[in-house]
């Protein structure tokens, strides 16, 4: 498989409907915004969902969530070096300066997980014997950017309480029975990302990986509920895909992302650019 032939520019619109979708733990979880109180999601928050998706699907990825991880190794360097689910016990036992040894890490890295060739991943491990170890950057070539609501939002806090004792003899309620919920009532949020063939050429990223991105933005909310996010709260309207006639695109990222306008009801309005016309695809 030869990998990414020419660049691609993508954006996702979606809806939040009485859900948190990314709630900031130094402000008591509330859903984040910006000075202008507009909705924002990190785009940590965004790769994670699509890493789930992707592992759904079957795709080997290196940076699992607890709750989703399909084997039992308890770190991201346990993994790395496991026999059956990685790339070997003594993977990182590498003299400083090494840099063949390092390629071939990056190679096998990229070649045996999925995010590591999309998104990238820095190795930093210590060897098991003084003077070993790698400090192994790979840089991925598909970028997402925070998603940020069209409008500013209203979030509403509710307290909430336990109807059971979580410890003590049960005489009386502990003091972990008071909390609070957030929520934004309503609001629509669009995010926008790029595959770099430049970059895709030193990860072995292809054709086929873009495609296997593109075929799961549609239902990216899809097997992501939670208390804070129930089942339906969050949906994808449309996914717009502008993939390019060369490996430098027609038009810088930023000119086809500006063509791009999204209303308030959710509604859109497309610029014309010349030779680059988007594939427009509805939410699952």
């Amino acid at each position: 498989m030869t990998t990414l032939s020419n660049k691609i520019d993508f954006a996702v619109i979606f809806t939040v409907k009485n859900a948190n979708p990314n709630g900031d733990p130094l402000n008591g979880n509330r859903p984040r915004t910006d000075y202008n109180n507009n909705g924002e999601i990190s785009d940590v928050c965004i790769k994670r969902k699509i890493r789930d998706r992707l592992q759904e699907s079957g795709q080997s990825i290196f940076v699992q969530s607890d709750e989703k991880k399909i084997d039992a190794l308890p770190s991201l360097r346990a993994r790395a070096e496991s026999e059956e689910h990685g790339l070997g016990k003594n993977i990182f036992n590498v003299k400083k300066g090494d840099f063949d040894t390092q390629k071939e890490i990056i190679k096998k890295a990229c070649d045996k997980w999925f995010d590591v060739r999309t998104f990238g991943q820095i190795f930093a491990y210590k060897g098991s014997k003084k003077g070993e170890g790698v400090s192994i950057p790979i840089r991925g070539p598909v970028s997402i950017q925070f998603a940020f609501s069209v409008q500013p939002i209203s979030v509403t806090s509710t307290q909430i309480t336990k109807s059971v004792s979580g410890e003590g003899d049960g005489s009386k309620k502990a003091s972990d029975t008071m909390g609070m919920k957030h929520r934004v009532d309503n609001g629509v949020y669009i995010f926008f990302g790029g595959m770099n063939p430049q970059l895709a050429e030193r990860t072995g990223f292809t054709d086929e990986d873009a495609h296997a991105i593109q075929a799961l933005l549609p239902r990216l909310f899809e097997n992501d509920a939670s208390s804070a996010r129930p089942e339906g709260s969050m949906a994808v309207l449309n996914v717009f895909w502008w993939e390019h006639n060369c490996k430098s695109g027609q038009y810088s990222s930023a000119k086809v992302h500006g063509s791009l306008t999204v209303n308030s009801d959710g509604t859109h309005e497309l610029k014309n650019l010349v030779g680059l016309e988007p594939e427009i695809i509805e939410g699952f």
